[in-house]
């Protein structure tokens, strides 16, 4: 009996101390949080180990998911992908076409998003101004000078070479018109007023020469052989080539002094905004003047800018993530963690096992205890 007493007493003292050494150990790992002093000298194994290295732990934890976690590799094997090219080019497409092309936000509208407001009455006052200026500009370089001097050459040389035509149009139309009855009754109604213009001597010179029928058809005949003759057409060019050299000597401000300006400048103006409709053609949508404007960027715009990102985003991705700094950066973080909030964070992860380290403490020493219990029954 004593035998049996003996074995379980020391079985338990071994067991308790077992399981109470590797509970201190686990405890030992976080505490105490600080330092503990008597006076000035401080108490061994305070603070626990990991507040005591959480420097050198945050170090390593840095370099640790630098070095093995988020590495340049695992981005691109993880975002610089294909398939998240493919993602990345519809989620920027389908915010394109919802705020841009499915918008019902004029032009006038997105100009305001930028800053801009009242937009088409400046471009209409500024496009007003610049005609108002050119109009009067033009107005001053007509009216400068002679019509030679402001009549560009060409034109001159083109109307100069113009004048036969003139001169054979002419005269064949007063052949077609001579021949007419308008004609007839137009030198009947000459011939009628000339003679009857000149009282006695005229009513004489009817008489002798028949009735009014007949001196118009007599007229009629002369002046279609006046017209016909070759000499009528050098005569009829010659003069209207005189004229023609004397209007060219002639002040264009001569000509045109009584031409209405600002009615035209008016009238130009008014034109102007009528086919600018500035307000109407603002008013409307980046759809109404690009209904295709979707599957066109769709299919040159939003591929060619995610790939050039994803590009640039492989090319620049291990140099960005030493810009980044992380191992600084986990370093810092660890660092401004309290002790208490890193203990509960390792002890959520391994609770259970750091349970059944104490136990396996406490199942040792309790074998421990019989080995020393059998052991002293031995000896004595």
């Amino acid at each position: 009996m004593n035998l049996m007493l003996t074995l379980l007493f020391m079985m338990l003292i071994g067991a308790l101390i077992g399981g109470f050494t590797n509970h201190l150990a686990i405890k030992m790992l976080f505490r105490p949080h600080e330092a503990k002093y008597i006076g000035k000298w401080r108490l061994p194994f305070t603070p626990g180990l990991i507040p005591k290295r959480r420097a050198e732990l945050a170090a390593q934890l840095g370099k640790t998911v630098t070095n093995y976690l988020l590495t340049p590799e695992t981005f691109r094997k993880k975002l610089l992908t294909p398939e998240m090219e493919k993602k990345a080019e519809s989620f920027l497409q389908n915010k394109i076409n919802a705020h841009i092309f499915e918008s019902d936000k004029t032009l006038t509208d997105w100009l305001g998003v930028a800053g801009a407001v009242e937009v088409p009455a400046k471009v209409e006052s500024k496009i007003m101004t610049v005609i108002d200026a050119r109009m009067r500009a033009m107005k001053l370089k007509l009216t400068a000078g002679t019509v030679r001097e402001v009549v560009p050459e060409n034109w001159i040389a083109q109307a100069e070479g113009r004048i036969p035509k003139v001169t054979a149009y002419i005269l064949e139309n007063a052949e077609h018109y001579f021949s007419s009855e308008e004609g007839k009754l137009m030198l009947r109604k000459l011939i009628d007023d000339f003679l009857a213009s000149k009282g006695t001597l005229g009513n004489m010179i009817n008489m002798f020469l028949g009735d009014s029928e007949s001196l118009v058809g007599k007229v009629q005949r002369e002046v279609q052989k006046f017209i016909v003759a070759p000499g009528t057409f050098d005569m009829l060019n010659s003069i209207i080539y005189n004229e023609w050299v004397k209007l060219q000597e002639r002040p264009v401000n001569e000509l045109l002094g009584d031409f209405d300006w600002d009615g035209l400048y008016n009238s130009i103006q008014k034109y102007a905004k009528q086919q600018l409709a500035l307000e109407a053609r603002m008013d409307k949508t980046i759809s109404d003047y690009w209904p295709n404007g979707a599957e066109w960027t769709a299919n040159n715009i939003t591929p060619t800018l995610i790939s050039f990102a994803f590009t640039q985003a492989e090319k620049q991705l291990e140099q960005s993530m030493q810009k980044l700094k992380i191992d600084e950066m986990v370093k810092e973080q660890v660092d401004s963690f309290p002790v208490s909030i890193l203990e509960d964070l390792v002890l959520g992860i391994s609770k259970r096992e750091f349970k059944m380290i104490t136990v396996l403490g406490a199942l040792l020493g309790g074998l421990i205890g019989i080995v020393q219990g059998v052991i002293v029954l031995v000896l004595n």
